[in-house]
């Protein structure tokens, strides 16, 4: 446990159990196919019907735990809505299937929901050519590049469909559930419009992946945007959660519900310090970005983690270009070339 860090509950509810850890607001957790093993959903009670937070990825057995939940716990009360912090698979997974099934809405921020419908849509063969000059760019070899033709549009394989239309939640907007106002706090940089939502009334912030009591949440250079700089986005929107009162509980997407927010989001910023002073010393001379990730990431990565770990590895990268601590160059094939100042 990191310190500072305070975990409110032993133990955790099984796939299809609910536990309940603020008045009406329930937690459940979803298994995923990845070394990260889990999903915490959020189940809100809302009046005479009930609000989804969050839905899981798009796998049979998820659904089947849903099943369980709305046969068990359901009590004939209808589902009103679905809200969906970000476009991830394990948040937006099953956000198709679950407004479909009850005829229900989805909320959402607008570029989570349009980041979702674009990946779900884009299967074509454009889609593996723009992942390969990407990557090729920042260094990778055939062997490498390959996995991206066995991998596809991996995105559209995890997720049931996206709806086609959406209520849109901004920045700061108040909305009432159960009797209690719930406001919307965007965070960057791990995803475009990441939604937290923070209810005064019971002292909860729901922090989806941008807050994390164990690990720092994946901050990444992807292909669709791949001038930009999402370190200088998250930790700016860190700020954001500052004025929060210090004995929040925060009820995030993995791991346990926690207290000490404050000095969780003191370690994240420091997190990266330390990343940013690895950068810059390991790019003493030019490096690729390959490079850089090799001597970030010492384990050993699969396939799935080796795309995490090259967009981090360049996000650091590029806020010290913008930092103007680091230069970018470019050899005669098209790998570009980091080094410090």
């Amino acid at each position: 446990m990191p310190d500072g860090v305070n975990y409110v509950f032993e133990g955790e509810p099984r796939a299809g159990e609910l536990r309940e850890v603020a008045p009406g607001v329930h937690w459940l957790r979803m298994p995923l196919p990845f070394k990260l093993d889990h999903i915490n959903l959020w189940l809100l009670e809302d009046d005479d019907g009930w609000t989804i937070i969050d839905t899981g990825i798009a796998l049979d057995e998820v659904k089947e735990a849903w099943e369980r939940i709305f046969a068990t716990r359901f009590d004939g009360r209808p589902l009103k809505r679905v809200i969906v912090t970000h476009f991830h698979p394990d948040h937006m997974g099953l956000a198709g299937w679950l407004t479909e099934r009850f005829g229900v809405p989805l909320w959402a921020p607008l570029a989570e929901w349009a980041f979702a419908r674009m990946l779900s849509l884009d299967t074509g063969p454009g889609y593996a050519a723009g992942l390969r000059r990407f990557y090729a760019a920042a260094g990778f070899d055939e062997n490498m590049l390959a996995v991206i033709d066995r991998r596809g549009n991996s995105y559209s394989k995890r997720i049931s469909t996206v709806p086609v239309a959406l209520r849109r939640i901004r920045d700061g907007e108040v909305f009432a559930i159960n009797g209690h106002d719930w406001r919307v706090i965007v965070g960057t940089g791990h995803a475009p419009e990441h939604a937290c939502l923070f209810c005064a009334d019971l002292g909860v912030l729901i922090s989806g992946d941008q807050i994390l009591p164990r690990i720092s949440p994946n901050v990444s250079v992807w292909p669709q945007e791949p001038e930009a700089d999402p370190l200088r986005l998250f930790l700016d929107s860190l700020t954001r959660f500052q004025p929060l009162p210090a004995d929040t509980l925060v009820l995030p997407s993995h791991d346990w519900p926690f207290r000490g927010l404050h000095g969780r989001l003191d370690q994240l910023a420091h997190h990266h310090d330390q990343r940013l002073e690895e950068t810059l010393d390991i790019c003493a001379q030019p490096r690729t970005g390959v490079e850089v990730l090799r001597r970030l990431f010492t384990r050993e990565l699969d396939s799935h983690q080796l795309f995490f770990a090259a967009g981090e590895s360049l996000a650091h990268l590029h806020y010290l270009m913008g930092q103007d601590r680091m230069t970018r160059t470019r050899r005669d094939d098209g790998v570009s070339l980091f080094q410090g100042r």
